[in-house]
């Protein structure tokens, strides 16, 4: 390991060892680096390091600190590591969407409450009128399957598939823009979903969820020649 990665691990084991707990503030820069042995330059840049994956924040005028640690938090940085991938890269990402989804769909679909079912409900009819309009199709697609795995219980789930899903967003859009009658069979497919999630069907809403990932992972697999820098000059010709 590189000096800074043996610095950083200096502190992440202060934090996993209970001597820095979530929310407390990280003891003076000099007095920190002479425990750890560290130079100053040296602990500036761990601690620039683990505030960029969200384990430390720096707040103006008052210290560094620990944060939350809360797995939502620990893990936003999931969809941006995602957001980058290209190629065989991202069919990996679909495959380990397609081993997660299904089975957190029929986890929610044993603790959703009436009020979060609501919540899928209404994605689920603004997508059934959006039908002509891909973005807002899209954007409630989305947030119908955040809405899926927050009803999960589990806050990790819900931010790993979070971050999963983000960089398939952009391919269901494309992929909107160039099938024919997509939006029919997204809605008929989140239809199924949300059927099962309301009958409290763990095992329909498994194999509906798993049929809906599925449809999107095989036309990646079908369209990955196509480039998705095309698709970036599709989106910017369309706004």
């Amino acid at each position: 390991m590189s000096l800074t990665e043996q610095a950083i691990v200096r502190i992440r084991r202060l934090i996993m060892d209970g001597v820095l707990s979530p929310g407390s503030r990280l003891p003076p820069e000099q007095e920190l680096a002479v425990e750890l042995g560290l130079s100053r330059n040296l602990l500036r840049e761990a601690v620039r390091s683990l505030v960029t994956t969200r384990v430390l924040e720096v707040r103006r005028g008052d210290g560094t600190f620990v944060t939350s640690l809360m797995p939502e938090l620990l893990l936003e940085g999931v969809g941006l590591a995602v957001e980058m991938m290209r190629g065989d890269d991202l069919l990996e990402i679909a495959e380990v969407r397609r081993l997660f989804e299904p089975v957190a769909t029929g986890l929610a679909a044993t603790r959703i409450t009436a009020d979060q079912l609501a919540v899928v409900g209404r994605h689920l009819e603004a997508m059934i009128a959006a039908q002509d309009d891909v973005e807002a199709l899209n954007h409630h697609d989305d947030a119908f399957h955040r809405a899926v795995f927050e009803a999960t219980g589990n806050r990790s789930l819900f931010a790993l598939l979070s971050g999963i899903s983000g960089r398939t967003l952009r391919a269901r859009v494309w992929r909107g823009l160039v099938e024919d009658d997509v939006a029919g069979r997204t809605v008929a497919e989140h239809t199924a979903i949300y059927r099962a999630l309301a009958d409290g069907d763990a095992s329909l809403a498994q194999a509906a969820a798993l049929m809906h990932v599925s449809t999107t992972e095989t036309w990646l697999r079908e369209n990955l020649g196509r480039s998705f820098t095309d698709t970036e000059a599709r989106e910017r010709a369309a706004d």
